[in-house]
């Protein structure tokens, strides 16, 4: 066991260990300049891209949230506004129920009184008409009754045989 520590001792050369240090530090400044660097640059640009993107993806999401509201309120308008409309066309529908019902009564009411107008008028015509037949039957009988001279009876019969006829004549 005494050889061991003289073994060890012996065998290490202080020069390869510098000569391997130095090695290995110009080995770590090259790797750090031409490998570390860009690919820290590369991790750089990575992590701005990742943070751009979701920095778009937030804002999309608010301006999603935005056209979402939007557009509901635009529907709420659009369903109140279709609602007023409704309400504005049965108005006006109703109204002008009423104002054809009205008009049709009063047209109604127009012709009825026309018709009551024509019917009077015509009653007239029609009675002066038959006053003008009786007056000519009454002064045709005068003259019969005058020419003939009858009696009594016969006159009777002759005026009964008159209004007969007149009566079949209308």
């Amino acid at each position: 066991m005494s050889q061991l520590p003289v073994v060890l001792g012996a065998g290490l050369n202080t020069g390869d260990i510098i000569f391997q240090l130095i090695a290995m530090l110009i080995l770590l400044a090259l790797l750090k300049k031409f490998a570390l660097k860009p690919l820290l640059g590369i991790m750089k640009q990575r992590e701005d891209y990742i943070g751009n993107e979701i920095s778009s993806a937030e804002q999309k999401h608010v301006q999603a949230e935005k056209l979402l509201e939007e557009q509901r309120v635009l529907l709420k308008e659009a369903r109140e506004e279709s609602h007023t409309l409704i309400e504005n066309a049965k108005k006006i529908g109703e109204k002008q129920k009423e104002e054809i019902i009205q008009a049709a009564r009063q047209e109604s009411e127009r012709l009825k009184d026309s018709a009551r107008t024509e019917i009077v008028k015509e009653k007239e015509q029609a009675v002066a008409a038959l006053r003008e037949q009786v007056a000519s039957l009454s002064v045709l009988i005068a003259s019969k009754v005058i020419e003939r001279e009858l009696d009594e009876q016969a006159q009777e019969k002759l005026i009964q045989e008159y209004l007969k006829e007149a009566g079949e004549s209308r």
